[in-house]
This record gives structure tokens, C-alpha cells and sequence, in this order.
């Protein structure tokens, strides 16, 4: 089996992935970082070098093979990835994955992201926190229908990740 972690950026996928991994006994794959070392180019490079365009055909090539090859993994997908394209209709095709929706609120989201926007491209713009509230606001209602297509949903504010990591485990 494996575990596909899906959220919004700073909703903890690859910190609760990480230690999901080490107490479940699985692998962890996080897909920007599988992009980057097929790619062998950063992934905001690969969006200035070759397109947007470019690097979501390729993120849905690789979350297919992820999702062909691994077994006992935890695979953590960029926030936009199950937006776009068939990539949802994957995850739900694949009957050797569960997929969950770490969901977290936009006031925690932007407690989270504000410290470290500029090293968030996709934020880096952004001056105040309540920029950044309006920001996570607009794409998580624009995200909404395809994370909550996940089989489950576990909420994460206030939770430490230790917490986060035992109810998932414990779905299993």
C-alpha cells in the first residue's frame, strides 16, 4: 500500500511524511524532490527554464511511476498537483493507494508560510500576512474540490506532528 499525502504548502506533508515513513516501516518519496533528481534541474527552474506547462506534464508522468513502482510508501505531492490534469483521477485509480488531506486553516497556513515566504516563489510577492490569508483563501477554495476527494482528512491545527503522524498510523 501506499500513502499519498495531499494539502496545501505548509500543511506539514513532508515533516509528517518523514516520520509517517520511519513508523510505519515505509519509504518516503516527496515528488518535487523525485522530479528534481530525474529532471536534474530545481523545480522553480524548471518553471522558468522550460514552462509551467512542462513541468506539470511531468509531474503527472512521475506520479504515475511513483504510484506503479512503490509499494509501502509514503509519497508526498506538491499542493497544486492534484489540480491539475488527471493526476486526482490517478491517485483514485490506483487501488494500492490511500490518499489523505492533511487540511490545515488559513490563519494556521499563514502562521506557518509568513516566516519563510521568500523562500516560497509562489509567495515570495506577497507583503503583509493578510496578503498572504487572501493568497491561501482564493487557492484553497479553488483546490477544495480535488482535496476533498481524498479517502481521508485529518485537520492540523494546533497538532504537533508527532500527534498528526499517530492518527494516521492509526487509520491503518
Amino acid at each position: 500500500m501506499n500513502i499519498v499525502l495531499i494539502g496545501y504548502m505548509g500543511s506539514g506533508k513532508t515533516s509528517v511524511g518523514n516520520l509517517l515513513a520511519e513508523k510505519l516501516d515505509f519509504s518516503f518519496q516527496d515528488l518535487d524532490q523525485f522530479i528534481e533528481e530525474n529532471e536534474k534541474i530545481t523545480v522553480p527552474e524548471i518553471f522558468k527554464k522550460k514552462s509551467e506547462v512542462y513541468f506539470r506534464k511531468k509531474e503527472a508522468f512521475y506520479l504515475k511511476e511513483l504510484l506503479s513502482k512503490s509499494t509501502k510508501s509514503i509519497i508526498s505531492l506538491g499542493g497544486g498537483t492534484p489540480c491539475f490534469g488527471t493526476n486526482m483521477d490517478s491517485i483514485k485509480a490506483d487501488t494500492q493507494s490511500k490518499s489523505i488531506y492533511l487540511e490545515a486553516s488559513i490563519g494556521e497556513l499563514a502562521n506557518r508560510l509568513f516566516p519563510f515566504k521568500t523562500s516560497r516563489p509562489l509567495i515570495a510577492h506577497l507583503q503583509t500576512k493578510t496578503e498572504l490569508e487572501e493568497f491561501i483563501a482564493k487557492h484553497l477554495f479553488e483546490r477544495a474540490y480535488y482535496y476533498n476527494q481524498c479517502d481521508f482528512k485529518i485537520k492540523t491545527d494546533g497538532k504537533e506532528i508527532d500527534t498528526l503522524v499517530n492518527e494516521i498510523s492509526d487509520l491503518f
